[in-house]
């Protein structure tokens, strides 16, 4: 079914685009109004100065982007220097620069913000191009200029207009016409969203001047989006994990809002069951000591999104923005480029207005799905828990199927690397995006199963085309749970296995594996990264210290296990280092055609076992809901 929706889709946006390219207006519904039009209209800038002065969280936003904004004045404009093939750096650094001087001139009128935003745009106008072989970097080079243009539009000499102007033109929009430049249009992944976005921002600023390419641009977008978005569904969960959700989707909610600003009630967000959910994902994806869960290629920090204030006022909820409210006043400000928007979505919400959620439960179905479950959203010390299912083959993602992450008594104790830098594996000549089942890509350290908090089977990697789902959860508050039956990614490796992770009493942490062996003797490494310390207690146990506190990890079943450490210093030149950080676990022989449990309790200092969860079978934990 979803391969047939895709396939009308695709259909449907080649019939879209081969219209539009012969003029064709179906999906632009009316004219925007006069500078600015994008996000921001004239005037509104008073909405922004009444949160502030009604909120000294919105003025330290606020005040963050202008001290940012002076220290800009003082540096050289960005220049064409690629690292590797890409000039992503760059674009980026200039979006953040002009974004944000253009904010401060609207916000203060200081003539020395336009100036300086006026110097940068004419730099990167002048550039070559904006290196269109790898068309991120055009989209954002693209929204950046046009963020620039439009906001300070009345205000830039009319050379610098027209010079801008024809770079946004000749140098973005144009180049995204080309076959060569624009297989992202027809993919559902972040490029999409990205390159579509920027190139919206480029046909709005340049709307008067060349109101038939700018219609050509946003025609194609408005039908090209609907592949993304597909992405979300059933339950908004985002497939390309935390970080490109930051990314992907902060980018179509810069798509979004332009189109709703720059049309009015003409433009209707499409209806895609999933989107508006994300937001509930993102929040959930953060434990109490403010790291992400980082599966796939994403890094280990968070930091504010911006477009979950646009989600908060979209869906009239504040609760989802308990988690930004911790790195607002954490003054977790990071340099992010958007971070003018912020204030942009966010005028009119209070930050006393932000209260916690009720529910300690999330699960996403789709094609990365994941348990997200917590013992409680205020206490700094809850346990915290992210499990996933879903696939290596998804974009970005690695052979992670089964893995987890664990906060408890306010440390990461359960972690994940995360993913590498690609400059360093590209420029090395790894085969990188090849996701297939012997590709080079899994030799990449970090990337394949013996990395993650998962299951190894005889040494062998986890099988690429296999998919899982969570199976069944619950939000019992005695035994908070989620299972999934991940047989296929061990496929031709085991006949069975079915792992489930719960909460126990809001105490600690039980991870149960059901597994059945095949026709040859079966050795199973469980692991778990860690960047405590680790000491081998007994035959079933270790300790784990951290910051001067503890945790321990006790198997339960079966009886006879090999409890072990294992090195995390790579053995490929081309993979990075991770200092600080150790596998510890055990390893477990399964007899030919056997069945096995393995009980693992993951005890927070302090915690006692409750000894009748352990003994119960997958089949006898709580059920609230399955799929």
């Amino acid at each position: 079914m979803r391969n047939k929706i895709v396939t009308i889709l695709l259909f449907a946006f080649f019939l879209s685009f081969m219209s539009s390219c012969k003029g064709s207006e179906n999906n632009i519904p009316g004219e925007p109004p006069s500078h600015p039009r994008i996000m921001l209209l004239k005037g509104e800038e008073d909405q922004i100065e009444q949160t502030i002065l009604t909120d000294r969280q919105w003025l330290t936003v606020s005040s963050y982007i202008l001290d940012k904004s002076d220290a800009i004045i003082e540096l050289p404009p960005v220049e064409r220097v690629l690292i590797g093939r890409r000039l992503l750096d760059k674009s980026r650094e200039a979006l953040r620069r002009i974004f944000y001087l253009s904010y401060s001139y609207r916000k203060t009128g200081n003539d020395k913000f336009l100036t300086r935003a006026e110097k940068e745009m004419l730099a990167v106008a002048a550039f070559t191009d904006w290196n269109p072989s790898h068309f991120l970097d055009v989209a954002e080079m693209t929204m950046a200029m046009a963020i620039g243009y439009d906001w300070l539009y009345d205000k830039l000499p009319e050379d610098s207009r027209n010079i801008i102007r024809t770079a946004i033109v000749e140098k973005g929009l144009n180049p995204s016409l080309l076959p060569q430049n624009s297989s992202w249009a027809n993919g559902s992944n972040n490029w999409n969203q990205v390159c579509n976005a920027g190139m919206v921002f480029g046909a709005l600023a340049v709307w008067e001047d060349h109101t038939d390419l700018a219609k050509k641009i946003i025609d194609r977008a408005v039908t090209s989006t609907a592949l993304p978005m597909e992405e979300y569904n059933p339950d908004g969960a985002y497939p390309e994990g935390y970080g490109y959700w930051g990314y992907g989707t902060s980018f179509h909610v810069m798509f979004l809002s332009a189109m709703e600003k720059a049309f009015g009630s003409f433009y209707k967000l499409p209806d895609a069951e999933g989107f508006l959910k994300t937001a509930g994902y993102l929040e959930n994806m953060t434990g109490p000591t403010g790291v992400p869960f980082n599966y796939s290629d994403c890094g280990g920090s968070a930091n504010t999104n911006a477009a979950m204030f646009w989600f908060a006022s979209r869906l009239n909820d504040p609760t989802v923005l308990w988690s930004e409210k911790y790195f607002l006043q954490n003054k977790s400000l990071p340099g992010d480029r958007l971070l003018p928007s912020i204030l942009v979505w966010g005028a009119g919400t209070t930050i006393d207005q932000i209260t916690a959620p009720e529910k300690k439960v999330w699960v996403g179905q789709g094609d990365n799905p994941v348990a997200l479950m917590r013992s409680s959203w205020v206490d700094k010390n809850a346990i915290f828990v992210g499990f996933k299912a879903g696939s290596p083959y998804v974009n970005h993602g690695h052979m992670d199927v089964g893995s987890f992450v664990m906060d408890a008594n306010g440390e990461r104790w359960a972690m994940d690397f995360g993913m590498q830098d690609y400059n360093s594996l590209e420029s090395a000549g790894v085969d990188l995006w090849n996701r297939s089942q012997n590709s080079e890509r899994w030799t990449v350290f970090r990337y394949n199963n013996k990395a993650h908090n998962t299951l190894t089977v005889n040494d062998q990697l986890q099988v690429v085309s296999g998919k899982a789902k969570i199976d069944s959860w619950s939000d019992q508050a005695d035994m908070m749970n989620a299972i999934s039956d991940i047989s296929a990614v061990y496929g031709g490796q085991l006949k069975k296995a079915v792992r489930g992770i719960a909460i126990v009493d809001n105490k600690y942490v039980m991870v149960q594996d059901e597994l059945e062996s095949g026709a040859s003797e079966t050795v199973i490494r469980w692991n778990l990264l860690t960047s405590a310390a680790v000491t081998i207690t007994g035959p079933n146990s270790a300790e784990l210290v951290k910051n001067g506190k503890k945790m321990t990890i006790k198997v339960v079943s079966p009886a006879v296990v090999t409890m072990k450490t294992w090195s995390t210093v790579p053995q490929n030149s081309y993979d990075a280092a991770n200092p600080g950080t150790i596998f510890t676990g055990f390893e477990a022989v399964i007899p030919t055609g056997s069945k096995a449990t393995l009980t693992v309790l993951l005890l927070p200092e302090g915690a006692e076992e409750i000894s009748a969860q352990s003994s119960k079978k997958l089949s006898e934990w709580p059920l609230t809901n399955s799929r």
